[in-house]
């Protein structure tokens, strides 16, 4: 099995040895000092545990943005004109103004891709299959899962995400993010531009994402977490930008282990302090996957809310600085190899191609 301890490193390691002297910018963790995140509930109906994370629609319901009052409307919005975008985006630059000075605010907006052709796949199969067979290979003769594409379905999805963003900015007054982060693997890529293309934003907050290492899924065995060159990358979307280090191949995924949990969540944690620590927006966009958005959410203390493909989940997000060493976490170590068949994986019945117009909902991936 692989180092509890070491995983991570290795990750970070990596990434830092790609380095040339013009990514000297890239993000280095402290060891003088620490990020404690905290999620601030009660501003979105993704914080409370009634709301149902199988059946909840984002884009019926203003993001999840909760109607309430804020202690700023009465100066800001005495004639009750404003919406509740409006008021909640300048309650939250109220608390950055008032916070101290190691403490900052951001909401974190954060998008799951549509589905893709794996998640067709794990729902043509059943999981168990997937995970200790189909899951390992490239495809299945017929459609191709490595370093997944989005179905049409999952372009729907994205495209519905794209409404609703046109027209909370036209009638909502949502604010448009500051920043964009996309996790490196196809599917998100094509959920992202699909997303915030096209979009009347503001001038100065122009749709330019960031494709981070980072955000991406689970690392190792599957294939459909195993991205493409970053040549490929650049000649599919060539204005997008990476980030400091960004490698040509993928040098963390391998095909013998699988991060753990825990791993993941430290992943994540990582890419959370990178953020905080060198971008003074405060309304981000985030497009991952179901497994590091959850991981996201642990390390900002938020309850598991597992997103459906193409749902998106918002997090007001408070993060304090501070001296010393972080608190010890236990990170169980990585799997080694996929787990063993108790059954026929291969059927001999229809192509799994049969269901790529069915919608599949797994959060698994």
């Amino acid at each position: 099995m692989g180092s509890p301890v070491l995983f991570v490193t290795t990750v970070l390691l990596a990434l830092l040895f790609t380095m040339s002297e013009s990514t000297r910018a890239a993000y280095i963790p402290s060891n003088s000092s620490y990020f404690k995140y905290t999620t601030v509930t009660g501003f979105f109906l993704q914080d409370e545990n009634s709301t149902d994370a199988k059946t909840f629609d984002y884009s019926k319901v203003n993001l999840g943005l909760i109607n309430r009052t804020y202690p700023a409307d009465d100066s800001f919005d005495p004639s009750g004109k404003k919406t509740q975008w409006e008021r909640f985006s300048n309650y939250v630059s109220s608390l950055n103004e008032k916070a101290a000075s190691n403490e900052q605010y951001k909401v974190l907006i954060m998008g799951r891709h549509g589905e893709g052709y794996h998640n067709v796949a794990e729902s043509f199969y059943g999981t168990p299959a997937w995970d200790c067979y189909w899951s390992l290979a490239d495809g299945n003769g017929t459609i191709t899962w490595a370093d997944a594409h989005l179905t049409e379905m999952g372009i729907q999805q994205a495209l519905v995400a794209n409404a609703f963003w046109a027209n909370a900015l036209a009638t909502a007054g949502i604010p448009a993010p500051e920043s964009y982060y996309v996790s490196p693997l196809a599917r998100c890529l094509a959920t992202a531009n699909y997303t915030f293309s096209n979009l009347s934003l503001p001038e100065s907050r122009p749709f330019a994402p960031v494709v981070k290492e980072l955000l991406r899924e689970s690392i190792g065995l599957h294939t459909c977490d195993r991205r493409s060159s970053k040549t490929w990358i650049h000649e599919s979307y060539p204005s997008w930008e990476f980030e400091p280090g960004f490698a040509e191949d993928d040098l963390l995924w391998n095909s013998h282990t699988r991060e753990s949990s825990t791993q993941q969540v430290a992943r994540l944690k990582t890419l959370l302090d990178d953020i905080f620590a060198s971008d003074n927006s405060t309304f981000i966009s985030l497009t991952s996957h179901s497994g590091s958005i959850g991981a996201t959410l642990k390390a900002l203390g938020h309850r598991t809310f597992s997103l459906v493909t193409g749902a998106v989940i918002p997090v007001l997000v408070k993060a304090e600085r501070l001296s010393g060493q972080p608190p010890y976490t236990s990170i169980e170590p990585s799997t080694t190899g996929a787990p063993s068949c108790t059954a026929n994986p291969t059927p001999t019945t229809a192509a799994v191609s049969t269901a790529a117009s069915v919608s599949a909902t797994s959060t698994s991936l």
